[in-house]
């Protein structure tokens, strides 16, 4: 639920801060009063697109921050953690995204620093905008057919379905390729035997080639090894080395211990680093003798490191891109061997895979017969009541010659308003109003699977009045009670049944103009002000009787 909303310099609006209630929301003024700079602050904190033209003439930074509870906040941590993005504190999603003239944007969510495609990602889980473009989605199948499978609730079984189409149309263009590619002469299958005979003299594996690397970087230092390791072990033990040398000072520290007993000390820790020096020593000499490497192990090791790099030059960089190279040109053999075979195979597969997926698209199609009779059906009801006495709404199933990626079947949405009318598609009744009304009663009834929780609706009411009207705002207020709903509205029909109101207010002076947002639930008299002023005067007596009335049969 949205519970907070600060917005500065956007358009005309200088700053404000909103506190927003559970229920159902209206939002109204003056044509040209700019109701709009609210829904804009929203469509900004949902990662929508823009520019800096939005900044308020005279300003140079645009801000926008939000927000939000969830209660038990599960799956929006969910998505949270997908996003590496931080999980909310005490279920609050906090959102911020501001726009300067001179700088680069930022998109901060719960305080850290975001990008504007995980904002994006995030919007489409907590908001729904229903706009005067929105009825035109109803005219595109594919959106119909999104719309119905939501209401039969088939996302995992279409998601699952999707997952083995793609690995059918895989099988199916490997079978193509297979069947039109070239056969390979004598030389073609030596050269790739050459190539696998290549890759397996290498031994290819992570340990083996991290020690061929690790072995080669000795064997080829290995001469300066030998040296290095031979003058720290002269150093140490040889003539005139640090053990010689120790050997004078132990012999000097004996004489102090026969004039002074309390010397016995030093002279034992004197004699346990000669001990180590001279086991240091040795150890170092050891070396130089390891590093003195057979040579003809060391032409082996070049051999093979020369061929490694060949391969990975060619393959990928590393062990894996190689080893899969090595298959591929494993399986072209085979298939060269046994073509007929091998396509016999994988036809066979194919088909098998095929007549899995029939039977998924069928449980699909089920589901969305089933889905579509009681969706049409309930939306029908609905719009009785929304003012189309005498419609018909109908979602007709229509097989698929081939399977697609969405099943064996799409649907129509076929639609007539009035009595003796055929029933057409949904593109081709003439009136936006009535296709805003449609939207409202098929989003009323997908409200009962849709868990977003903020339906925005701009002007959903529109070429609509009088119980129609009242029609629209008793099904707004419904929608209300399991979702948090927000409507941008001139039917003062429509507002007088919200739970909470604001009011969007322009003024003007010689040098500026600014749009002000002032909520109106905590005075019964600015409402009935403003529902008198929608009726067509704020102070006539008719007006304010009708707005009185409007407002007590909502309440």
């Amino acid at each position: 639920m949205l519970q907070h909303i600060r917005i500065k310099n956007l358009a005309l609006l200088d700053e404000v801060r909103l506190e927003f209630e559970p229920g159902f929301t209206a939002v109204t003024g003056e044509t040209g009063a700019g109701k709009s700079v609210l829904l804009g602050a929203l469509g900004l904190l949902s990662g929508a697109r823009t520019d800096k033209t939005l900044i308020r003439q005279g300003q140079d930074l645009l801000e926008v921050e939000a927000a939000l509870y969830f209660e038990g906040a599960g799956s929006i941590n969910a998505l949270l953690q997908e996003l590496g993005l931080a999980h909310c504190e005490e279920g609050v999603l906090l959102l911020q995204r501001s726009i300067h003239r001179s700088k680069m944007p930022r998109v901060q969510i719960n305080g850290s620093m975001a990008t504007l495609a995980q904002l994006q990602a995030l919007g489409e889980s907590w908001i729904d905008f229903h706009g005067p473009g929105e009825p035109q989605k109803l005219f595109q199948e594919k959106r119909q057919l999104e719309m119905l499978d939501s209401y039969a609730d088939n996302g995992k079984t279409l998601e699952a379905y999707r997952r083995e189409y793609g690995v059918w149309r895989a099988a199916l263009r490997e079978i193509e390729s297979l069947e039109k590619g070239e056969r390979l002469d004598a030389d073609e299958v030596e050269f790739i035997r050459q190539q696998i005979k290549k890759i397996d003299a290498v031994d290819i594996s992570e340990a083996s080639i991290e020690e061929l690397e690790r072995d080669y970087a000795r064997m080829s230092s290995a001469q300066e090894l030998v040296g290095l390791a031979a003058a720290c072990a002269s150093g140490l033990v040889g003539e005139a080395g640090v053990n010689d040398s120790l050997s004078s000072v132990i012999a000097r520290l004996e004489d102090m211990v026969d004039l002074d007993a309390d010397s016995q000390v030093l002279l034992d820790r004197a004699r346990s680093l000669q001990i180590e020096l001279q086991d240091l020593g040795e150890e170092v000499g050891r070396l130089a003798t390891d590093f003195d490497f057979d040579p003809e192990a060391i032409e082996a090791a070049s051999e093979r490191m020369n061929l490694w790099q060949e391969l990975r030059r060619k393959y990928g960089g590393s062990v894996e891109a190689v080893l899969d190279k090595r298959e591929a040109l494993a399986q072209k053999i085979a298939v060269q061997g046994d073509l007929e075979g091998v396509l016999l195979a994988k036809r066979k597969a194919a088909a098998e895979l095929e007549a899995a997926l029939k039977h998924e698209a069928a449980v699909l199609t089920t589901a969305r017969r089933k889905a579509a009779a009681t969706l049409a059906g309930k939306a029908a009801k609905l719009l009785q009541a929304l003012g189309f006495k005498k419609a018909r709404l109908e979602i007709q199933l229509v097989p698929e010659r081939a399977l697609q990626d969405h099943g064996d079947s799409y649907c129509q949405f076929l639609f007539a308003p009035n009595a003796g009318q055929d029933l057409q598609a949904l593109n081709k009744i003439a009136s936006s109003g009535e296709t805003a009304r449609v939207m409202l009663a098929l989003k009323t009834v997908l409200a009962e699977s849709d868990a977003t929780p903020l339906l925005v609706f701009d002007e959903v009411d529109a070429n609509v009045g009088g119980e129609v009207g009242r029609a629209v705002g008793t099904e707004l207020a419904r929608l209300a009670g399991k979702h948090q709903v927000l409507c941008v509205t001139h039917l003062p029909q429509v507002a007088s049944l919200a739970h909470n109101h604001f009011v969007v207010q322009k003024t003007q002076d010689e040098d500026s103009t600014t749009v002000l947002i002032t909520p109106l639930d905590s005075s019964r008299e600015a409402r009935l002000e403003e529902l008198a002023r929608m009726l067509g005067d704020r102070k006539s007596a008719s007006a304010r009787a009708h707005a009185e009335e409007l407002l007590g049969r909502s309440d």
